[in-house]
């Protein structure tokens, strides 16, 4: 029951008709509790009408009971006007309700500080150890296909990796669900656990079938854990610096793809296939040790509500983003998987020169995630994917004029790996953005994240296909997909705010 004050002279209070039935009832103790008697005020008498000690009646009813009732009434009226204008001010609500009294409001977003950098920071770890390892399989791509498993041909390997990137990606569905209902802290403690014994088991592999099931079955679905929980954590602590903050985070995933190629490079040599994995995975397990103690949800789970939500398909713009990455990712990561054989192949680099192109497009990819994602908190994460997007599809088709030089292929892999993780990092900011309940944006990022993972599924393999025949059909193969995914992006900016270009999206 709400009571809004006023000006005490015209008691601008009303007061519902309720009834009680004795002295001991809840409501006439909080009543006491909250507008207690003063020596001015009468004490209660038994109601001659019904024997019962209280009832107020609402302004303008009859009295049944005599002046009495009228004039206690008054004055508890004005004793309550007096407390609500003491405790609230002038003319601000003062609400009796029970829910009121014993629930707290909650906090608004923080924007910043000590606990909201840390999730950011627990989310740059697990981008790391998902994405970063898929990132960083152009390396155990090579080695499987030349020394490991050479009977195995280039589109039998990549199956491993696209399986892997599938169940990342396609896990969200259900994990997306589970963040939303505060199952955070268990999906990044069960996604380690997965992610570090599935490296250490593919220390122990030397069948495909063997890393088919530790790198591409047991990592893929670890992975999935530990991304939808880094990109769900953190727009519930931003609003303003959302995009910046996903994107700082998104980054842990090229600094993966640089640093795992590298380590895994060097140290196989020296120490064998085995060790130079398990030091993969060791990394893997103190850099996972950051999240596991520091994640902390901020917002109330939501109520139980169906695992997998399709409802979402049912808004045109959330309908043709997901369509968008779906057909983005079919040919977003062909670089990530055949770069290093491309530069041993065609641009005719020793082995060692053509190992570090991996490096180099995913430190590009490092300037990708941060700079687009801070321009998108001012601009709007649609119209910065769109000129990304289709930067990077014009970027596809001019890999086939760098096969000869190495400056020229430096250079391409830069900007490839630029504009190519915007189209990654700001997937998580345009969902956000275009979902009105912050409530389901964890289903709602598993979904989306479902339809890459399908263009990665089906992406890779092709590819693999083509580059047996045609590396210029490979490289027309991932231009044109990113450039009808930019297409699309724009479709879900009209299908939002229409043709106004100064909308954010």
């Amino acid at each position: 029951m709400k009571i809004r004050s006023g000006n005490a002279s015209r008691h601008n209070c009303r007061l519902a008709t309720r009834q009680w039935n004795g002295p001991d009832d809840r409501y006439a103790k909080q009543f006491d509790d909250i507008a207690p008697y003063t020596d001015d005020t009468p004490r209660p008498t038994p109601n001659r009408c019904t024997g019962s000690q209280y009832r107020l009646a609402s302004p303008g009813s009859p009295s049944q009971c005599g002046d009495d009732i009228e004039a206690h009434t008054g004055d508890l009226q004005r004793s309550l006007t007096q407390r609500a204008e003491q405790e609230k001010g002038e003319g601000a609500p003062l609400d009796i309700s029970p829910s009121h009294l014993s629930v707290p409001p909650q906090p608004g977003i923080p924007n910043g500080g000590f606990t909201a950098w840390l999730q950011v920071a627990c989310g740059f770890c697990m981008f790391f150890n998902s994405w970063g390892l898929i990132n960083a399989f152009g390396v155990w791509q090579d080695y499987y296909s030349t020394t490991l498993i050479p009977s195995r041909s280039n589109s039998n390997i990549s199956w491993i990796g696209s399986i892997e990137a599938f169940l990342l990606c396609c896990c969200t569905i259900f994990a997306g669900p589970l963040f939303d209902r505060g199952y955070a802290r268990q999906l990044v403690w069960a996604g380690s656990f997965m992610v570090v014994f599935g490296l250490m088991m593919v220390s122990l592999c030397d069948e495909y079938w063997q890393l088919m099931l530790a790198q591409g079955l047991c990592m893929g679905i670890g992975a999935g854990g530990l991304f939808i929980t880094s990109v769900a954590i953190i727009p519930s602590y931003f609003t303003t610096k959302r995009s910046f903050a996903i994107g700082i985070a998104a980054s842990g995933s090229s600094l993966g793809g640089i640093l795992y190629p590298i380590i895994f490079h060097r140290l196989q040599p020296q120490i064998g296939f085995g060790w130079a994995t398990r030091v993969c995975a060791f990394i893997a397990l103190a850099t996972l040790t950051v999240p596991c103690l520091g994640i902390r949800t901020r917002t109330l789970p939501a109520p139980r509500k169906k695992l997998v939500d399709f409802s979402g398909f049912r808004e045109l713009p959330f309908t043709l983003f997901c369509i968008a990455a779906f057909v983005g990712f079919i040919g977003l990561y062909v670089p990530f998987f055949y770069i290093e054989i491309f530069a041993g192949e065609k641009a005719g680099l020793t082995s060692n020169l053509a190992f570090y192109m991996l490096p180099v497009l995913s430190a590009g990819s490092i300037v990708g995630r941060i700079l687009p994602a801070f321009a998108a908190d001012i601009m709007g994460p649609l119209n910065i994917l769109s000129v990304c997007t289709i930067v990077a599809g014009v970027l596809g088709f001019c890999w086939m004029a760098v096969h000869h030089a190495l400056g020229g292929l430096v250079i391409w892999a830069l900007l490839y790996g630029a504009f190519s993780g915007a189209f990654v990092s700001l997937q998580p900011s345009t969902v956000v953005s275009i979902t009105d309940d912050m409530s389901i944006v964890g289903g709602r990022l598993g979904m989306n994240t479902f339809c890459a993972a399908l263009g990665i599924l089906v992406g890779n393999p092709i590819a693999g296909v083509i580059v047996d025949s045609s590396w210029i059909g490979l490289q027309s193969f991932c231009g044109g997909t990113l450039l009808v995914a930019a297409v699309l992006v724009l479709l879900t900016r009209w299908s939002r705010v229409g043709c106004q270009l100064n909308s954010k999206g």
